[in-house]
């Protein structure tokens, strides 16, 4: 069975501080530019860890990702006819 997990970017103050991050999840991405970080935990203890996190002195804010609650069926999507004519041509 396969446990849900949402996303955490977590903005801090120095690179050097993305392996103490490391321990609270699955990180993904860092950001040496924009100083923030994606982290991925599972949503059972996603509030424990949001708040360990925001202990940490080193840490500036912690957001969730919305991905989960987002609907990805739509409705009504008509294709464009003029892709459907390239797809037939194998362009």
């Amino acid at each position: 069975m396969r446990t849900k997990r949402q996303g955490l970017i977590v903005w801090f103050k120095h690179m050097k501080n993305t392996r103490h991050i490391k321990r609270f999840g699955h990180l993904v991405h860092s950001s040496k530019r924009l100083k923030y970080a994606v982290l991925y935990a599972d949503q059972d203890s996603l509030d424990q860890t949001e708040a360990e996190l925001l202990k940490l002195p080193f840490i500036i804010s912690v957001e969730r990702s919305q991905k989960p609650f987002v609907q990805t069926n739509f409705e009504n999507a008509k294709p464009d006819k003029a892709k459907q004519y390239d797809y037939k041509m194998d362009i």
